[in-house]
């Protein structure tokens, strides 16, 4: 019973440190006067987050703390259906409570005037470069299809042990980097969820689409790698 609570208290702390971690960058240094760190930080930060959580939490829960992934490891053949809805509750509280977090912090600032977007995604008006609904949604589901395969790969049995973190944290920083313009970078139904509550936008209008995409995304990567990584063709 314990082991089992600890799973869910894995991703619980897992997610909040990838939302915090990544959206705290994002929110709170991306564009520090002068000396913010931009696109290829925040990029940097969220990679860091799941490399180091992957590592921290990896042997207790698997370090899944997103949906998609939880979802894209039960078509893999890697998790159990049973075990989907507690992972997802855990990652949605994980990553409201990071974004509460970060909301009382941001509210410390001298001059504070609000939230506004609050690392939140977007498409159209709240796209960051107003990219339309349908590259929006094809880039999600792209992009979340790959990091499955990347997932799937480098922790399949066959390959290296010990550098999955580090393969799926590069991955991660790549998506960033691609997608940080056109989306904000969602690929995580929770991480668009838990800053979406607080972002002063018509963000929670859109959510819809970080929650469809990744996921059919993830299921697409997931098939991709079983027939790829098929060991009986």
């Amino acid at each position: 019973m314990v082991i089992i609570i600890n799973k869910y208290i894995a991703e619980f702390l897992g997610t909040c440190w990838l939302v915090f971690g990544g959206c705290g960058s994002a929110v709170l240094a991306a564009a520090y006067p002068e000396l913010g760190i931009g696109f290829a930080g925040v990029a940097l930060a969220f990679g860091l987050t799941v490399l180091t959580g992957a590592y921290a939490f990896g042997h207790i829960s698997g370090a899944h703390f997103n949906p998609a992934v939880s979802v894209g490891l039960w078509v893999g053949g890697r998790f159990e259906a049973k075990d989907l809805p507690a992972y997802i509750i855990a990652q949605l509280i994980g990553a409201t409570f990071a974004a509460f977090v970060l909301y009382l912090i941001v509210q410390g600032q001298t001059g504070f005037t609000g939230t506004a977007g609050f690392a939140s995604n977007g498409y159209g008006d709240l796209s960051p470069n107003h990219f339309s609904l349908g590259s929006a949604f094809l880039i999600e589901v792209v992009l979340t299809a790959f990091f499955l395969i990347v997932i799937l790969g480098a922790t399949d049995r066959r390959a290296p042990a010990g550098f999955a973190p580090i393969a799926i944290g590069l991955t991660l920083t790549l998506i960033h980097l691609i997608s940080i313009p056109v989306t904000n970078t969602s690929v995580n139904p929770a991480r668009s969820t838990g800053v979406a509550l607080f972002a002063e936008t018509a963000a929670l209008s859109q959510l819809w689409l970080f929650w469809v995409a990744p996921i059919l995304g993830a299921v697409i990567g997931a098939l991709i790698y079983k027939f790829v990584g098929n060991e009986d063709k």
